[in-house]
């Protein structure tokens, strides 16, 4: 049996995930929770073989959740199962160790397929999306840049963000500029905008 935890913000989707999955005489649902927080100790609890979690998650993000699962449990692989099809994402994703990623408007057939491609070592990348990750290419952001786009999105002026991050006004303002130019915006708004579409934030 392929044992699977279950990670998703919305009930529904998680539900009819649930019941999709208790089809399948090979794959066993034993755990479902609905925020990031909830994954470790569900994990630790169940012994999952595949976590498959959504990127966007209260409390932490299924980006952090990937990375955190691989240090603490090595043995419980992750599938990233999300609707935003977004370059960005997948990098990351693969960036914090996880071993497939579908997204939500995938067929049934194909998600199958991957939780089992993943449970047997293999990996497993939404066809649409690595052509278009490989068409785009990387984040253009260094960590920091993004940090402060990150900042940018919580708004506040630059003093505050400069607070929040430990870093000098000057510093901030630099970054922004650098992030801004990179994104072809005209604001910081609009990079903002533009990286959370990419997926790189």
């Amino acid at each position: 049996m392929i044992r699977v935890l279950l990670a998703d913000d919305q009930a529904l989707v998680r539900g009819a995930l649930a019941s999709l999955l208790r089809m399948e005489s090979d794959i066993e649902v034993v755990a479902e929770v609905g925020s990031g927080p909830e994954v470790l100790p569900a994990a630790q609890r169940t012994a999952p073989d595949i976590a498959l979690v959504d990127v966007q998650m209260p409390g932490r993000d299924g980006l952090a959740v990937t990375a955190e699962l691989r240090h603490a449990l090595p043995d419980c692989r992750v599938l990233i199962c999300t609707t935003f099809s977004r370059p960005g994402y997948l990098s990351r994703a693969m960036s914090a160790g996880a071993a497939g990623f579908v997204v939500k408007d995938s067929r049934p057939e194909q998600l199958i397929n991957a939780i089992r491609r993943v449970h047997a070592g293999l990996r497993f990348v939404d066809p649409a999306l690595a052509a278009e990750s490989l068409a785009s290419g990387a984040s253009p952001l260094t960590d920091r840049e993004a940090d402060v786009l990150r900042a940018a999105a919580e708004g506040g002026t630059v003093a505050d963000m400069a607070l929040a991050l430990g870093l000098s006004a000057g510093t901030v303002r630099n970054h922004l500029s650098s992030a801004i130019g990179k994104t072809q915006a005209r604001t910081r708004a609009e990079a903002v905008r533009v990286a959370e579409t990419s997926g790189w934030l």
